[in-house]
């Protein structure tokens, strides 16, 4: 069945919508989601809770014929990445993807997780959408079948461009995530249509001090020869002026954007279950150079670091595997004086005249077991992904984090819909960021 293009000229397809993302994205730069799929009944529910006015199926999409749904404008697919990342494993796999192929061999499931990329080009083939955007880690830009998976789509007349994005400069249409998160999008559009403004929807804009004004900053890749990768390893952002191209620094949210500061954190020395002994070295190493509050890997990967709150947190994955090292004492700050309590303990009364309450700096800590440590919470990983507060979600704490961590971060998916909406049907997006 074919919907009315005029009704819904806006309307998208979001195939592996897991949580809604993606979804939300669309919806902030004023598309419509006529229809999601995900395998997981879960996530299915978390849709549907949040995007009512969509259909929804829960299927495995290498198993259902693209005929079923109806054709839309536009279309977003997140095709399972596990298998593309460096970083997978199979404890990891079974995380990021449950339940998806059900109980077969790891190396069997390895080889249907990449294969569900060309589950694009079946839909593509049916439906013809004008455009599309196709999201995964940049990993799988090394996908031995990359080559001939992308002169599938080429082949059925679009065209395409690689997109590698880091979800803190997704700030076209507002602010970016509070997070360092590179993905990769491959957006494609038929033959005929209009090309996309990549330079305006995909360049945060940077103050140049050798210019002595705000730019819209150029990826200056390192490798020219190799013109995909992460932000920092594989390019850096600089001024486009050519006699300048000085190394510029959008400006990013901190992770303390995200956090609760208002949850209760036991110092380490009384916690039931002690910190492992990298953690505590992570926490000690941490303080002594920045201080706290700090964002503490957890996982027992080597290379790992705390960093402090005051930059962005690192990539939120399907795990809970960050803690959080916060000062011991909380300020009341009320009229003429100030008391304190321990983090560990409930706050006071939370006045709706305003906040009252203020972590204190750790200069009166005289060991790291003094600090109070967390792990982050469900709603914390939820807010670095830039959820809206009001989103609602279901399950236990575990699945919710999985749930976020596998989820496209909203404002990458706002601003890259927003483009293709503009070249396709040249309506400008109004951004809806409480959808």
């Amino acid at each position: 069945m074919l919907v009315n293009r005029k009704t819904l000229a806006a309307d998208s397809t979001d195939g592996f919508a897991g949580a809604g993302g993606s979804s939300t994205g669309m919806r902030q730069a004023g598309g419509v989601v006529r229809t999601a799929l995900n395998h997981w009944r879960l996530a299915v529910d978390v849709h549907n809770a949040n995007h009512p006015d969509t259909d929804h199926d829960c299927a495995d999409i290498s198993q259902v014929d693209p005929r079923r749904y109806p054709t839309t404008t536009f279309a977003w697919f997140s095709p399972s990445c596990t298998n593309h990342s460096i970083a997978k494993g199979a404890r990891r796999h079974q995380d990021a993807t449950p339940d998806l192929f059900g109980e077969i061999l790891p190396d069997e499931a390895a080889e249907r997780s990449r294969a569900t990329m060309w589950d694009v080009v079946r839909f593509a083939e049916y439906h013809r959408y004008r455009a599309i955007i196709v999201e995964n880690v940049v990993d799988a830009r090394d996908w031995i079948l990359w080559p001939a998976w992308i002169s599938g789509m080429h082949a059925l007349g679009y065209r395409s461009r690689l997109v590698c994005m880091n979800s803190m400069y997704a700030q076209a249409l507002g602010p970016g995530a509070p997070q360092s998160r590179d993905r990769m999008y491959v957006v494609f559009w038929l033959e005929g249509e209009r090309d996309p403004d990549f330079d305006r929807w995909t360049r945060p804009m940077a103050y140049c001090q050798g210019c002595d004004k705000t730019v819209r900053a150029v990826q200056a890749w390192k490798n020219p020869d190799r013109r995909y990768g992460k932000y920092r390893s594989q390019y850096v952002w600089r001024c486009p002026t050519v006699r300048c191209h000085a190394e510029v620094f959008p400006a990013v949210r901190p992770a303390a954007d995200a956090i609760d500061w208002s949850l209760p954190a036991v110092p380490i020395g009384l916690r039931e279950r002690p910190l492992a002994e990298k953690t505590m070295k992570r926490v000690a190493d941490g303080y002594a150079e920045y201080g706290v509050p700090l964002l503490v890997p957890v996982e027992g990967r080597e290379g790992k670091v705390a960093r402090p709150a005051s930059l962005p947190m690192r990539t939120c994955t399907a795990r809970n595997e960050t803690g959080v090292a916060v000062p011991p004492f909380i300020a009341e700050l009320r009229g003429g004086g100030s008391t304190h309590r321990l983090a560990s303990d409930p706050l006071a009364t939370v006045c709706a005249s305003g906040n009252h309450h203020g972590l204190v700096p750790g200069g009166t800590v005289t060991a790291v077991e003094e600090l109070g440590f967390r792990m982050l919470a469900p709603d914390e990983y939820a807010a670095a992904m830039e959820f809206p507060g009001s989103y609602i979600w279901l399950g236990n704490k575990r699945e919710r984090v999985r749930l976020a961590g596998n989820a496209v971060t909203p404002p990458a998916a706002r601003d890259l819909f927003a483009m293709i909406r503009e070249a396709v049907l040249g309506e400008t997006a109004e951004v809806a960021l409480a959808a």
